[in-house]
């Protein structure tokens, strides 16, 4: 749908593959504005539209880009976050980077998500993924989901949770609706409502943090 039309920028080195994401998005609707190569490419092109009042609605980038292929991509993605608040920036990587995926979160908690590589081949999934993190979502591999909430390293921020209310948020995390976790654990969606309002309590999240209590939450999962 027209208004559902977003403005992308894919950071790639890999030529095929950053055709191949373009041609994934252009088919759907949506305007690739600028495909580059680099870290420093992506950092200065996003703010050449932006300087001429075009900023994206998203960045896409790989995690490990030249020179060095470590850390250019996503080391970007977090400078982009603090210069364009507004900006949404969804990575993706061969493996789960625990350090880096945290680091890219700590910041604001609207627009980013963090796929596999092997998502991308999921091409439903992988288009809804860069739109709701456009749109301010967020949206994280399911991999990425159990590393990071494994390794929490303050338990008692968990252990008034049930293992059903951490099974909810996890799916939460994955940037999931309701009624998507419903259909997921097969249950009815006034129980999955009684489960996030319950995780929202035991995680000290008032209804005056508004929208953002979804992402707050598994925010507050990751960094305890």
């Amino acid at each position: 749908m027209v208004e559902d039309r977003v403005r992308v920028v894919i950071a790639e080195d890999s030529v095929l593959l950053r055709e191949g994401l373009t041609r994934l998005l252009t088919d759907r609707g949506h305007e690739v504005v600028a495909g580059v190569g680099d870290g420093e490419a992506l950092v200065r092109t996003v703010g050449e539209l932006a300087d001429g009042n075009a900023l994206p609605d998203v960045v896409v980038a790989d995690v490990r880009m030249p020179p060095t292929h470590t850390d250019e991509g996503v080391r970007a993605a977090v400078r982009l976050r603090k210069d364009h608040p507004e900006l949404g920036v969804l990575v993706f990587s061969q493996y789960v980077e625990e350090r880096y995926a945290t680091e890219l979160l700590a910041g604001s908690s609207r627009g980013v998500g963090y796929l596999l590589k092997d998502r991308v081949a999921e091409v439903r999934e992988f288009v809804d993924a860069v739109v709701r993190v456009a749109r301010g979502g967020t949206a994280l591999d399911p991999e990425v989901v159990a590393q990071l909430l494994g390794r929490s390293r303050k338990q008692d921020v968990l252990a008034h949770l049930t293992p059903r209310e951490r099974e909810v948020l996890g799916l939460m995390a994955e940037g999931r609706t309701n009624s998507a976790i419903a259909r997921t654990l097969v249950v009815s969606d006034g129980a999955v409502e009684k489960h996030v309002s319950n995780i929202f309590l035991k995680l000290g999240l008032s209804p005056s943090d508004g929208d953002h209590r979804r992402v707050l939450a598994v925010l507050t999962y990751l960094n305890s």
